[in-house]
């Protein structure tokens, strides 16, 4: 995260922290840190930092910062390329990300009940990515996803035919228990 980001994240902390349900503004931001620290900071300095047009805080400006968010100095800085803070591994980074996406996609298909639950059954399965790597080799497998559809179609109406015979049959005992 570019220390911009972190300025504009903390903003939205602290507006949240004070009751706002918003970010603070950079005006308020400036008035804040006067009030309560008694140092100055300009918006328009603010604006540079969050845009990137000043990339690097002097040390008493992020002291000031630090002691007002109540952050480490060492916090307001851009992380390293590749950084995370949370212990994630790629993996897990690119499953989550397939699962937001693929609810997304489910949202948009709220007409199509099938096609909306499908979507959704992949999104929930542990292992997101496996499952489109799979239906990616049926499908260039020729023949398997025709071959695939009869057995299922076959076991589904099988276990249709099932459900339906043993309704008879608990009918037909209805029916001679009340003879």
């Amino acid at each position: 995260m570019k220390l911009g980001e972190k300025i504009k994240y903390l903003r939205e902390v602290e507006g949240s922290l004070r009751g706002m349900n918003r970010a603070m503004s950079q005006q308020e931001l400036t008035r804040a840190i006067e009030a309560e620290t008694g140092s100055k900071l300009s918006q328009s300095y603010l604006s540079q930092i969050e845009s990137g047009a000043r990339p690097h805080l002097t040390n008493t400006t992020r002291q000031i910062l630090a002691k007002f968010f109540k952050v480490h100095p060492g916090y307001l800085v851009d992380d390293p390329e590749g950084y995370h803070p949370e212990l994630m591994s790629e993996v897990r980074e690119v499953e989550d990300k397939l699962d937001s996406w693929m609810v997304s996609g489910a949202e948009r298909f709220k007409r199509d009940p099938e096609l909306k639950s499908a979507l959704l059954t992949v999104a929930q399965h542990e292992r997101t990515r496996e499952c489109l790597l799979l239906l990616e080799a049926i499908l260039e497998t020729p023949g398997l996803m025709a071959r695939l559809t009869e057995v299922l179609r076959t076991k589904s109406s099988d276990q249709g035919s099932v459900a339906s015979s043993q309704n008879g049959t608990a009918k037909g005992r209805r029916a001679a228990s009340r003879e």
